[in-house]
């Protein structure tokens, strides 16, 4: 399998936009923000990133 690596681009998505609540494990709240402030984005951004990134590279496999 490839390595796959995380692009952060421009936002892509320019429509209206709803907010959701989302549970996450601590120490991967730790990483996202890590990374938010490591790149100089909001944590929100970062999660957007990582959605879409998944989204366009998940394989569902059927059991």
């Amino acid at each position: 399998m490839e390595d796959k690596k995380l692009i952060i681009r421009p936002q892509k998505y320019t429509s209206e936009s709803k907010v959701i609540s989302m549970r996450l494990p601590s120490d991967m709240l730790v990483e996202v923000d890590r990374v938010a402030k490591e790149t100089g984005r909001t944590r929100n951004e970062i999660m957007q990133l990582c959605l879409e990134f998944a989204l366009e590279n998940m394989v569902i496999e059927n059991f």
